[in-house]
């Protein structure tokens, strides 16, 4: 328990939506609270693009889409917060859900205008599976959306989870006014195209203040007190157990890009949310408090300084203390590993650390020793589990445009896929390279970035495969025999191991019943158990 005081100070949580439901907006609201930012990068005209800090690279910049989760860690009221963003696009779903591995807690935005979208329903699905604590953001009141009772109901249902509001509005669109804090008994209220100050926080004993009247009209005042007398009953106080155990999700309304609303979720947060939490692993469960130190790669990003050719693999601390120039063990690859420089983030800067506790997520500068889901430990061998991979559901040949560049072509391609956001197959013998991805924008992306950061041109023509599945039998010449008799639709991935790459579901049936003695995997999971 020798760092149980760092522990308890930390808070490590992931923001997630749909695209556009106002993510990016909010997370640079937080680091405005947590002094981390001086000015907020609010688009007020088009003319004046200024990028938020959490956006890394130029095709974000240019979409106004984060495509690469990035780490941002900041201090707020004596607790040190650890905000991971995440992509909201779906194409990049896979990158959240691994970020969802790192974190202990999660904050979900929904538009108060556009409700539960897909992306939402996907992303809360991954957090029941590990239990994890959610709190609700209903954003854009400002803007005329669904009634209130309504967006809760819908929420309620379509992911499956009890709510519990903690904040209530006044309104939405125009008529919007404000939000009574049922917590703290005070009323904040709202002004279009100015910030919250605490001039505007009314504090009251009781909701039959004639100050309420004053403030917001009679007819609104009686339909808050009827509003909040109907929540008092129906909800009583919130059972901070329940929240913890991911089943009530507390629940706050406001405007994130008029910055309302956020410090009283950022509040409740601090209070609530929970501490660096234990982790499952192949061999037992490690807890934080344990002395010695462990941790995983849950990222790998290439390239964040466009000058260097360099990657930096993010490691969430599990449990113990980690420490600059200090050795550990890497689990995979059995060797040991030191780092001089390890960083951590406000978004674009890097700084030095000496030390991290559980909770933190270090930057780790890479030369290729790692892989997502590598676990580092101070000897002790396991593996944390839980981190997952998919099978890619389209695939194109890499076509390379420019010969003279054909090194570079395939360094940027080893590099950009061991990121994670696509996998790669090679066929005869390394002549033909073909990409796999979850969805259509990835291929964009990784073009984009070829060329900006390797000086690389390609194209890609599309394949018509439908799963790749990887192969493993207790007689390794069937899988032998099998790819020499099937070796038009046969690569291999990365490490070399053997994969079918089916044309459709019919022949991969086909191909399962004439083959008994060979699994057929669709994620390349199964070798780290081997």
């Amino acid at each position: 328990m020798k760092y149980i005081n760092e522990i308890e100070k930390r808070r490590t949580f992931a923001i997630i939506s749909h695209p556009d439901a106002g993510k990016t907006t909010l997370t640079e609201k937080f680091l405005l609270f947590g002094g981390a930012i001086q000015t907020a990068g609010a688009v007020k005209s088009n003319k004046i693009k200024k990028h938020a800090a959490s956006d890394f690279m130029d095709i974000e910049r240019q979409r106004g889409i984060s495509v690469a989760t990035s780490v941002m860690s900041f201090e707020y009221k004596g607790t040190l917060i650890n905000l991971l963003d995440t992509p909201g696009h779906k194409d990049f779903a896979e990158d959240t859900y691994r970020t969802l591995t790192a974190v202990d807690s999660v904050i979900l935005v929904v538009d108060s205008v556009n409700g539960v979208e897909e992306q939402t329903r996907r992303l809360m699905e991954v957090c029941r599976m590990r239990d994890t604590p959610v709190i609700v953001f209903i954003n854009k009141m400002d803007r005329d959306g669904k009634n209130r009772f309504d967006l809760l109901e819908e929420i309620e249902k379509e992911l499956n989870i009890s709510l519990h509001p903690l904040t209530w509005p006044i309104n939405s669109g125009k008529e919007f006014k404000g939000v009574y804090n049922l917590n703290d008994k005070n009323l904040l209220l709202f002004t279009p195209n100015t910030k919250a100050t605490d001039a505007d926080l009314l504090e009251m004993d009781d909701l039959n203040t004639p100050l309420l009247d004053e403030k917001i009209g009679e007819k609104d005042a009686a339909i808050l007190r009827e509003d909040i007398e109907l929540i008092d009953g129906v909800y009583g106080q919130l059972n901070v157990e329940d929240y913890l155990a991911g089943k009530v999700a507390p629940v706050f309304f406001g405007s994130a890009v008029n910055n309302f609303g956020v410090r009283e979720m950022l509040d409740n947060f601090i209070r609530i949310a929970p501490i660096p939490r234990a982790r499952p692993t192949t061999v037992r469960e490690i807890k934080p408090t344990e002395d010695k130190f462990s941790g995983f790669i849950f990222k790998i990003h290439a390239n964040l300084d466009p000058k260097h050719r360099d990657r930096i693999a993010f490691l969430r601390v599990c449990s113990g203390k980690f420490e600059r120039n200090k050795y550990y063990k890497h689990i995979r690859l059995d060797k040991d590993v030191r780092f001089s420089n390890p960083y951590t983030f406000l978004a674009r800067d890097k700084d030095v650390i000496e030390e991290a506790y559980p909770g933190d997520v270090v930057g780790l500068f890479d030369t290729g020793n790692f892989k997502i889901g590598d676990t580092l430990t101070e000897g002790e061998k396991f593996y944390f589990t839980g981190i997952p991979s998919f099978s890619p559901e389209i695939f194109k040949e890499v076509i390379n445009k420019d010969p003279m560049k054909t090194k570079q072509l395939e360094k940027g391609l080893m590099q950009l896929t061991d990121e994670g956001v696509a996998q790669l197959f090679t066929q005869f013998g390394g002549n033909k390279k073909i990409i796999g991805c979850v969805g259509e924008l990835q291929f964009e992306v990784i073009q984009y970035r070829l060329l900006q950061e390797y000086g690389a041109s390609c194209e890609f023509r599309a394949q018509p495969y439908y799963k790749a599945c990887w192969l493993t039998s207790k007689d390794p010449k069937k899988v032998d025999d099998f790819a020499k008799f099937k070796s038009n639709n046969i690569a291999t991935d990365k490490d070399g191991y053997t994969v079918y790459l089916a044309q459709s579901e019919w022949f991969l049936n086909t191909e399962r019943t004439n083959n008994p003695d060979i699994e057929f995997h669709f994620t390349s999971e199964i070798h780290k158990d081997h």
